[in-house]
């Protein structure tokens, strides 16, 4: 059975093994898996809590191009259906959906390789949408991709997401042509 789990120690094994087996976090940095793993090793009690932040009490988060912003308030869930699969990760602005330009969307999600083409991206969107709606958004969360990646569009367009727009990113973040979506919350 799929579902969207909070990260805890007790799942930590899953996502170690697909760290090391080259899957990353972020879709932008791969080099992020690396970053984890030594976070991990340093205190995996304090990596697990860090991935719940409502506050945005973690430090700046670091872009493409290595600079560094201050983070938002976020969470991640992971995707489990009897092991670790991927994640799902929200953000937001309290108050409001606007977010600022090094944002590019309130959802990112990345599915380990071994697990891809089982609908488990567009299920843990939809899984998620509801969280969205009681972390305060209330019309819609965006979310991006690249116009190559027919995949993660279908995941989009599967929970309702609508093409708003096509632009290039900042320089900060590669400058490439992103496309934006929304997915309505009503």
């Amino acid at each position: 059975m799929f579902e969207l789990v909070w990260p805890a120690e007790a799942y930590l094994p899953g996502y170690v093994d697909a760290l090391r087996r080259g899957w990353s976090p972020n879709t932008m940095r791969p080099e992020a898996a690396q970053e984890e793993l030594a976070r991990i090793g340093a205190d995996a009690a304090a990596f697990v809590r860090s991935k719940v932040d409502r506050e945005a009490a973690g430090g700046p988060i670091t872009l493409p191009d290595g600079s560094q912003v201050n983070r938002l308030p976020g969470v991640a869930l992971w995707m489990w259906d009897g092991a670790f699969c991927g994640a799902i990760n929200l953000r937001w602005q309290p108050g409001t959906a606007a977010l600022p330009p090094h944002v590019l969307g309130h959802v990112g999600y990345s599915v380990v390789a071994w697990k891809r083409r089982r609908g488990y991206a567009t299920r843990a969107l939809a899984l998620l949408l509801p969280l969205a709606r009681a972390e305060g958004l209330r019309e819609y969360v965006e979310l991006t991709t690249d116009p190559g990646n027919i995949a993660s569009q279908r995941v989009i367009e599967a929970n309702g997401g609508v093409l708003v727009e096509r632009f290039n990113r900042p320089a900060s973040m590669g400058g490439t042509e992103t496309l934006r979506y929304r997915v309505a919350l009503g």
